[in-house]
């Protein structure tokens, strides 16, 4: 019997299953996607992308990057992007009998209440003549760039389910979000930088935290990857002390090794394979991501338009001005989140509405317009879908009769939505809701016909994007969704 020859690192490449080999046979080849010609890049010093191994897209369109801004906490787009000036004629008083309501906001319309108009005047922008609340004058002067869409219904009243099912199409967690189902369809034109990027707000977490941005049923490897505010901006991406890049790859070259063996036992656990892509895909970022992150070479004027000058808008201003960094070097989504689970930094204003709403509006408009003009400048937008969201719409009524300075309270019925860039019709309009913002003027907007039109705006047909899971193809519109063409070019 021939004796077994003890394991040794610098022989990696001759053993019966090299990196390559094993990850070629592994579990729907993610890996070989992630791996495939490491080896002989790291022989030549090239670092080349070879279009031909990334999945074509269905459709022609112009979009090749996604920047999804979720707005948490539930935007009240009565004092934003829906002018509702019926709501003055009614204030203080209830509103007429309405049909077409249930659950909570018909709770809400059986109990005492007085509306509320908007404490905030609205003004016409662009050639399209949108009013948009003077809250939002820089969005405002962008105006027609943006396609709106109202009176989108969300599937649940409260934080929790309505944000998994903007983020992710389901209101239960374990789906897969919109930035996984993007990247799961178009691969990652970057070899050096995680496909799926998620910059959230600095001051914390929004609702659900990681399963907003988690990959669900789809293979690990689609999950976002966090930067983080302070600090290393991804974790554990400084080498160790004493520890070189030559000493480095080999200890990668001896975990991809022991990682094949227990791949080689249970080939359909996709973590594993997400592991080996992630240790591979961390080794390079090592190089390429500090300088992909680093803000200090960005002109003052640049670092202006997005309002790093000014504390109130440095925060968010910090993370669109990276969106557009990891746009430049070819990250495919990326998802910004404003607004930190339920508390004064979010967009849910139960009380207060005027004083709150001025507070976070102060915090993005800047810094969203300071993004689109940027992207616009650099000739970014048309490859780039730029979309606002957040996780339901508000309540242009209070049951509170007392209170002198009333919120707003939930309501699934009257998300507002925009899209820019690409194929996106700027000054273009789908929906409406009816004169106090309540509910859609005639037919709601499903919240799937939505998601069906961020994939068509990527090239994705969102009926051949699918994934089989449990005996089921699943896909982001679960049932299908109807593109809503309004708003294409």
């Amino acid at each position: 019997m021939k004796k077994k020859r003890p394991f040794d690192i610098s022989n990696l490449p001759s053993m019966n299953m090299s990196r390559r080999d094993f990850l070629c046979r592994s579990y729907n080849g993610i890996g070989a996607l992630a791996l495939a010609g490491v080896l002989a890049e790291e022989l030549s010093g090239e670092k080349k992308l070879d279009p031909s191994k990334l999945p074509l897209p269905h459709l022609k369109r112009k979009a090749k990057h996604c920047i999804f801004m979720f707005m948490a906490g539930g935007v009240s787009h009565v004092d934003s992007f829906d002018y509702k000036p019926s709501l003055q004629d009614y204030a203080g008083q209830p509103l007429p009998r309405m049909s077409g309501l249930s659950g909570e906001i018909e709770g809400y319309l059986s109990k005492p209440h007085r509306v509320i108009p908007s404490a905030f005047p609205f003004k016409h922008y662009g050639q399209s003549g949108r009013a948009i609340s003077t809250l939002f004058p820089s969005i405002g002067k962008c105006v027609d760039d943006l396609a709106f869409i109202y009176g989108i219904e969300v599937e649940n009243n409260n934080h929790g389910p309505a944000t998994m099912h903007v983020t992710t199409g389901s209101q239960f967690q374990g789906s897969a979000s919109v930035g996984s189902w993007i990247t799961y369809g178009l691969g990652s034109p970057n070899k050096n930088l995680p496909s799926y990027m998620v910059i959230q707000d600095p001051r914390g977490a929004p609702v659900n935290g990681a399963a907003t941005w988690g990959s669900g049923y789809l293979p690990a490897t689609y999950q976002g990857t966090v930067l983080r505010s302070k600090g290393t901006p991804i974790l554990h991406l400084e080498l160790p002390k004493g520890v070189d890049r030559a000493l480095q790859r080999k200890e990668f070259d001896l975990l991809n090794f022991l990682n094949s063996q227990h791949m080689h036992e249970k080939p359909d656990v996709s973590e594993l394979e997400a592991r080996i892509s992630a240790y591979e895909l961390a080794y390079r970022m090592q190089a390429t991501a500090p300088e992909a992150l680093d803000l200090s070479k960005e002109s003052v004027e640049t670092k202006r338009l997005y309002g790093l000058d000014n504390p109130v808008t440095e925060g968010f201003g910090r993370q669109c001005l990276l969106a557009r960094r990891l746009v430049e070097r070819g990250v495919r989504h990326t998802l910004l989140v404003h607004g930190v689970e339920i508390n004064k930094h979010s967009w849910d204003d139960h009380s207060n509405v005027k004083g709150r709403m001025q507070n976070h509006a102060a915090e993005v408009d800047l810094p969203v317009a300071g993004l689109l003009n940027d992207l616009k400048q650099r000739g970014l937008l048309e490859e780039t879908l730029v979309v606002w969201a957040s996780e339901m719409g508000r309540t242009p009524f209070v049951n509170d009769l007392k209170s002198k300075t009333p919120g707003r309270d939930h309501n699934q019925y009257a998300l507002v939505m925009w899209l820019a860039g690409g194929d996106v019709k700027g000054g273009a309009t789908v929906g409406a809701t009816d004169e106090f913002g309540l509910k859609a003027l005639e037919e709601q907007i499903p919240l799937r016909d939505v998601h069906a039109t961020i994939l068509n705006l990527l090239g994705l047909d969102d009926t051949r994007l699918t994934y089989l899971h449990a005996g089921r193809f699943r896909r982001l519109t679960d049932i299908g969704g109807r593109v809503l063409s309004e708003i294409i070019a």
